[in-house]
């Protein structure tokens, strides 16, 4: 062999190993995702399973939970920043950069799961996703339930009209939208990170919360509160998202197959999350809990007036009320 031909294999090889460690790199590429939700809670394994196992061929899903890797409510700006590709987001989350997006967490918007599954199948909030996602550069992939919220105390105080709730210091995320919803509802909002809920009932730090029966479950609220309130206030859903800089740099066929899976996930958590919410309603009263539905219609004239009488009613579309309403 000449000394010309062995440079000539060795660029070969090269080229190959080259070419070898692109492909490798690419079938290696990572999705970094965070959520407040624990590891332990059920739809933690969901997305291990429904969504990360669905991606296994051509993306390595990195899920943290627990708020280990971004606290609740800073997962927006860790995306827009690059710092994290995926998340499960708040709709109040966008509200300071979309203050719009606010409709979308009026308490009593939707009447019940399959109005709130119609509307976001539907084209009424084209315009509005749209804007969401040109203004905070992010990309919407899906709208997974989590449950219809309600209202969960400590104490025997008999809760049938909002004017019942009063002084009672009710846990609410952070953030302006979030405490308008207790507000409204009647109690004095208390703004806390999900992970410090069960202390602060404990503690008598707050006299409640309010959140959907799987996460009041999973996180134990039912061992530091005595009752169950079914105000049914928000038919509550995340909004799994990517960051659009992350999307972008994905392959055409890498797309297709996240937006499959971030589908199948939401199919698969609005199954499981309605099966368990026909079940918790016996297991919290066998845990002792007193669970009882209110006056919802007083509930919701008294709530749906207090978003038209305030300022962010003023900055809903014109009109996109009436639609969703008329779905």
């Amino acid at each position: 062999m000449t000394f010309k031909s062995t440079l000539m294999g060795a660029a070969a090889v090269l080229s190959l190993t080259v070419s070898a460690g692109t492909a490798f790199a690419q079938d290696a590429a990572e999705l970094i995702y965070s959520d407040t939700v624990a590891d332990a809670d059920p739809r933690s394994e969901l997305i291990k399973t429904a969504f990360g196992d669905c991606l296994a061929e051509s993306l390595t899903f990195q899920p943290y939970h627990g708020a280990t890797l971004f606290k609740q409510g800073t997962e927006l700006t860790a995306m827009q920043r690059g710092n994290l590709d995926m998340a499960n987001l708040a709709i109040f989350d966008f509200y300071n950069q979309v203050p719009a997006a606010s409709i979308l967490g009026t308490a009593y918007l939707f009447r019940d799961y399959d109005h709130m599954r119609a509307v976001y199948n539907s084209d009424v909030l084209d315009g509005l996703i749209g804007d969401i996602e040109d203004a905070t550069k992010i990309k919407i992939l899906s709208w997974p339930y989590i449950g219809t919220r309600h209202v969960n105390i400590k104490g025997d105080k008999d809760v049938q009209t909002p004017e019942d709730l009063a002084g009672v210091k009710l846990r609410m995320p952070g953030g302006e939208g979030w405490q308008f919803v207790g507000t409204a509802l009647g109690a004095n909002p208390t703004p806390m990170a999900f992970t410090e809920v069960y202390t602060a009932l404990q503690t008598g730090a707050i006299d409640g919360q309010d959140n959907p029966l799987p996460a009041d479950k999973s996180m134990k609220f039912y061992e530091v509160t005595d009752q169950i309130v079914l105000t049914g206030h928000l038919i509550a859903n995340n909004i799994f998202a990517i960051s659009q800089s992350k999307w972008d740099s994905l392959d055409e066929a890498q797309q297709t197959s996240v937006q499959a899976c971030a589908d199948d996930f939401e199919a698969e958590l609005d199954a499981m999350t309605i099966e368990q919410e026909a079940e918790l309603v016996t297991f919290m009263e066998d845990e002792g809990l007193k669970v009882y539905e209110p006056n919802k219609e007083a509930f919701r004239n008294h709530v749906l007036q207090q978003y038209m009488d305030s300022d962010f009613s003023k900055d809903w579309p014109e009109g996109l009320l009436d639609k969703i309403s008329a779905l």
